[in-house]
């Protein structure tokens, strides 16, 4: 038998261990025994209801998750026995544009998700993870850093990045952005942080309970040619305040709300192009991988949880005290 945590109701209150047969791979198909997962804000407001309240229960949240392939289905050629593998968090989007379907059939929600010890999957739905990582390194990697990796298309040597707080998302996009030899801006309302992030190569960084035009002082230095916009709703007039003009606002994540006026006035006069980033394709993933592998980035991990403590890794997660990722041992 399988262990895996679940919801069959929507709210953390809900989240239960379970046991289950272990499914048998079909063609095309593996079977990875799950070494390490890591937790995204998605995976709170998944399990509360928020994120899709018509998702049909009950379902093993997570979308991140490395594993061992410990069996093969037939026709399987790019994976053998012992790979170390983490999962793509739209396994059925393999390059370029997505499609509405492939964007439709994610881990974690709607597709079963990865805190479980076992798990079935399409072998495209795969890649092989750097050596030199971790097991909750590696776990790390499929909505965070692919996330980053995506929002950093297109910048070059010297440009401006600047990236907000110091979750998973923000420091794979510092660490990706100085391998790509980008100066980084950073936020953060700790000083703790603020400091972990210059040992990491921050160029700039910013208190923006103490600057919270913080806007106005990147504006000051040139403005930025790239901005990873976590906040949403709270943050994103200061982005617009701090791009440069011509500049782009990759729009990732909505942790201060979903909803805002905007003056569109400050978007096309200015030439910003706002552009949605949504983790990415199996061809990112593994492009990524090559890149952290030729740079040798290690990943951030805050704190590890074992698998019985998966309610207080959510827990710890939601007091927002962590620098870097969650995760969780299988």
């Amino acid at each position: 038998m399988s262990r895996a945590w679940q919801i069959d109701a929507f709210g953390l209150e809900h989240l239960e261990m379970t046991e289950h047969q272990p499914a048998i791979p079909r063609r095309g198909e593996v079977r990875v025994r799950l070494r390490a997962c890591a937790l995204n804000y998605r995976d709170v407001l998944l399990i509360r209801g928020e994120y899709d309240p018509r998702l049909s229960l009950p379902i093993v949240p997570l979308s991140d998750g490395v594993g061992e392939v410990v069996e093969l289905g037939e026709d399987v050629t790019d994976l053998e026995i012992g790979d170390r593998v983490a999962g793509c968090f739209a396994p059925e989007w393999m390059d370029g544009s997505p499609s509405k379907e492939a964007l439709r059939a994610t881990r974690g929600g709607p597709l079963q998700g990865m805190l479980c010890e076992e798990i079935v999957g399409d072998a495209n739905g795969f890649v092989k993870v750097p050596e030199h990582l971790n097991d909750e390194q590696a776990a790390a990697l499929p909505c965070a850093a692919v996330t980053a990796w995506s929002a950093l298309r297109g910048v070059a040597a010297g440009e401006r990045v600047l990236t907000q707080g110091t979750g998973g998302v923000s420091i794979f996009a510092l660490q990706l952005a100085k391998a790509m030899g980008a100066n980084v801006v950073i936020t953060s309302s700790s000083e703790a942080k603020l400091e972990r992030a210059r040992e990491l190569g921050a160029d700039v960084t910013i208190d923006y309970v103490k600057e919270p035009r913080w806007g106005k002082r990147v504006a000051e230095l040139g403005g930025a040619d790239r901005i990873i916009e976590l906040g949403g709703a709270d943050t994103l007039d200061e982005s617009l305040r701090a791009i440069r003009t011509g500049g782009t606002i990759a729009l990732i994540g909505i942790l201060g709300g979903a909803k805002t006026e905007l003056m569109l006035t400050k978007i096309f006069m200015n030439a910003v192009t706002l552009r949605g980033i949504l983790v990415g394709s199996r061809a990112d993933f593994t492009d990524m991988n090559r890149a952290i592998e030729a740079a040798k980035i290690q990943p951030v991990v805050d704190r590890v949880f074992e698998f019985e403590e998966a309610p207080a890794a959510f827990e710890y997660l939601l007091r927002g005290a962590h620098f870097g990722k969650v995760c969780i041992r299988c």
